[in-house]
């Protein structure tokens, strides 16, 4: 083969290579896509939020009378049994001290309460005397009398002046008793603390027990010092008798009802059954952290599970609360390969279909 005809026939192979190179490129080529399979699956619709454990009744302990409160020993999780255990000790409030204007003002009344004694006992003194005298007049009339020496006008007469000058004695004495009193009391505003306190011959105090079964929640006031009526001193409840509280929208909280179930996860320990018990009628406004004001209602539910599983929850622990709306069997496909166009159980969908996707396209599954 000469020269010219090899050139020619290199040429054209590689036309002919060219060509078929061309035709393979233009060739449609089969789009790769992710393949699934439309099937019945179990879906559960909540509606989520942030929720606290809560004990069901906390009884808060007060202050029963004004006095200085000894220093409170207990401390949170100790156990307490009703109207046994002592948790506080109140004595009685010891009495202000007297700045100079009032201490001479009750100086002065105590020199006025000793001379109305003093004159009480003058006046009992003269009763007595009187008395005395009307003693010796009767008897004296009684003898005349006997002697038939005496008029009968004269004995009553006699008679009725003893029984007054006796009333008289009776009366001043009562009034030198009250006298007495308010001496006493006018000597008692001025003591000082430290004499009342020498005085006393016992605790003037007064105990506060636990009104219920349970542990202490938490000390509000553990310092020695004066409270007033009232005080909160502690918190005390059963951490066995556990609820759970969750404020819910109020769009939220319109789909939920009383009985439905609810999951609680996001404590620390497994997940945890629960019923919706209560929806509270009131919404309350609030502040979300984005500064967006939110009607917000709060819903409360209890444990399903017996407390060995949730042993370890205490007051006030924050928990995730997912509410159920809806739990069954329904066809499911991946969020990304829905269309408008009903599906059957056992069709195969593509997930997350582009642009070069349509009716009639080549495709290769990944």
């Amino acid at each position: 083969m000469d020269v010219k005809a090899r050139r020619g026939l290199l040429w054209g192979g590689l036309t002919a290579l060219l060509a078929a190179g061309i035709g393979v490129a233009l060739r449609p080529q089969p789009v790769p896509v992710d393949l699934a399979v439309a099937e019945v699956a179990s879906l559960r619709v909540t509606v989520d939020e942030e929720g606290m454990t809560r004990v069901r009744e906390v009884f808060t302990l007060d202050a029963p009378v004004a006095g200085r409160l000894r220093r409170i020993d207990v401390d949170a999780g100790d156990p307490v049994e009703a109207d046994r255990t002592v948790l506080a000790t109140i004595d009685t409030a010891p009495p202000a001290l007297l700045d100079a204007r009032r201490l001479a003002e009750q100086r002065a009344a105590l020199e006025a309460a000793r001379s109305t004694r003093d004159l009480a006992a003058a006046e009992r003194e003269r009763a007595a005397a009187d008395l005395a005298f009307a003693r010796r007049e009767l008897d004296r009339a009684r003898r005349l009398a006997a002697e038939q020496s005496l008029a009968r006008r004269a004995l009553e007469d006699a008679e009725r002046a003893f029984r007054v000058a006796s009333a008289e004695l009776t009366r001043s004495e009562a009034a030198l008793a009250v006298r007495e009193h308010e001496l006493e009391r006018a000597a008692a505003q001025l003591l000082s603390p430290l004499e009342l306190e020498a005085r006393q011959a016992s605790c003037a105090c007064v105990t506060v027990t636990a009104p219920t079964h349970g542990v202490v929640l938490r000390v509000l006031r553990r310092s020695a010092g004066i409270v007033a009526a009232g005080t909160p001193l502690m918190e005390i409840g059963d951490p066995a008798d556990l609820e759970v509280v969750v404020d819910l929208l109020s769009e939220d909280a319109v789909r939920v009802s009383p009985g439905q179930a609810a999951i609680l996860g996001g404590w620390g320990g497994p997940e945890l059954a629960a019923t919706v018990r209560r929806i509270e009628p009131l919404g309350v406004t609030r502040v979300s952290a984005l500064g967006i004001e939110e009607q917000r209602v709060d819903v409360v539910l209890d444990l399903s599970e017996p407390p060995t599983h949730w042993e370890r929850l205490g007051h006030d622990y924050r928990v995730d609360v997912g509410i159920v709306l809806f739990e069954g069997e329904v066809l499911q496909v991946p969020l990304g390969a829905l269309f408008r166009d009903g599906l059957e159980a056992g069709q195969r969908v593509i997930r997350y279909p582009g642009e070069r996707v349509s009716d009639g396209s080549a495709i290769v599954e990944r």
